[in-house]
């Protein structure tokens, strides 16, 4: 004999669902607020040059195994639920790898002066102001059209597939890319430049291309391996061709 429907289960389900994303949101935000009282940190910590060295080269060096770490745990159970929070402890992890050794980086570009770049300093600064444009409209498109964050304080929930997500699956590394580069430029530091092109780019595109198209596949299925086919990971291309 089938159960008589009870309202109150339905009630409690849904409430403890709520109760679960509060406590979820809760967590993510604590990791966030970790994170940035350590970056504070980190750009106020007085360090000797081969410890700078030591965290802005060897930091960025470290998402490598932790990246083909995550993919590991990834795929021993390949699921949505657990896609979800292996996801944000890698992406808690890359604000290690990345961010401390990126604020040092900022926070230290003037002992890099090795080589000075013979740019003006205001062609570096109308770049900075473009691409970081550039990177608040892609942010703003995950926003709208993936319902998602930077960080982890929220994973998209839809998969973003137009507007900036048409021209190339990723806008928001190679916004990131245009603007640290343009950073250099303002510095004028060749170093910097050369730390983002050959250490800090080749570790972010490998955390994109093992772990994050991986991550999404498992999340979003068949959708996501039809728009991957469609759109280049990087250089953009017009959509439809």
């Amino acid at each position: 004999m089938k159960p008589a429907y009870n309202p109150s289960d339905r009630w409690a389900n849904s409430k403890e669902g709520s109760m679960k994303h509060v406590i979820e949101f809760l967590i993510r935000v604590a990791l966030l607020a970790s994170l940035l009282l350590l970056f504070w940190w980190t750009s106020e910590v007085q360090l000797s040059n081969a410890m700078n060295l030591s965290i802005i080269v060897g930091g960025v060096l470290l998402t490598f195994p932790l990246v083909l770490l995550g993919r590991k745990i990834l795929d021993k159970q390949p699921t949505p639920g657990r896609a979800v929070w292996v996801t944000t402890l890698v992406h808690c992890g890359l604000g290690l790898t990345f961010g401390v050794p990126l604020v040092r980086a900022l926070t230290t570009h003037q002992q890099w002066s090795v080589w000075t770049l013979p740019l003006s300093t205001e062609f570096g600064w109308i770049l900075v102001i473009i691409t970081g444009a550039a990177s608040f409209v892609v942010v703003t498109n995950l926003a709208l059209r993936g319902l998602g964050a930077p960080f982890f304080i929220a994973l998209s929930q839809k998969l973003a597939v137009d507007w900036l997500y048409s021209w190339t699956r990723n806008p928001m590394v190679l916004a990131g890319v245009a603007f640290f580069l343009s950073l250099g430029i303002w510095f004028q530091s060749v170093m910097f430049l050369l730390w983002v092109l050959l250490l800090f780019t080749p570790a972010l595109l490998f955390f994109v291309k093992t772990y994050e198209e991986r991550e999404l596949e498992i999340r979003f299925g068949s959708s996501y391996m039809e728009y991957k086919s469609r759109t280049p990971m990087l250089v953009p291309r017009r959509p439809g061709r």
